[in-house]
């Protein structure tokens, strides 16, 4: 599924007016291959990508030491917006980020609260794990 550059990015980021950003100027970029500038938009960019279903960059933005063989984004699942709660930088390659994301599958609703572990290595985040709460 391709998202238009000009149409709003789906994980809702806004500028510092309160409009949404467009996706050629938010997660777009990233997920065409720009290194993410930290955690907070690596999840983001995640995100967009499981809107998407883009399994290649969810795998990719994966560290190796979590990755399950098949990275697989639900098929069927329409996500339906992105909360960021919190943003915590842990040292200079370590951050948390904490979200709720909401999605609908077969006309049932659920979200999913994590704490997500994030990674930075040699000039890259990656996600690691989460803990769901």
């Amino acid at each position: 599924m391709s998202t238009p550059p000009a149409a709003s990015c789906p994980c809702g980021r806004t500028d510092a007016r309160g409009r949404p950003l467009a996706f050629d100027q938010c997660c777009g970029p990233i997920l065409a291959g720009r290194p993410a500038p930290d955690a907070q938009a690596l999840m983001r960019s995640r995100y967009t990508a499981f809107t998407r279903g883009d399994d290649a960059y969810l795998a990719a933005t994966w560290h190796p030491s979590t990755r399950p063989a098949e990275v697989r984004s639900g098929d069927g699942t329409r996500w339906l917006g992105l909360e960021l709660r919190e943003h915590r930088l842990l040292d200079a390659d370590h951050a948390e980020v904490e979200f709720v994301a909401r999605w609908r599958v077969a006309g049932r609703g659920g979200r999913l609260h994590e704490r997500s572990r994030f990674v930075r290595e040699d000039g890259r985040w990656f996600y690691v794990d989460g803990a769901v709460r």
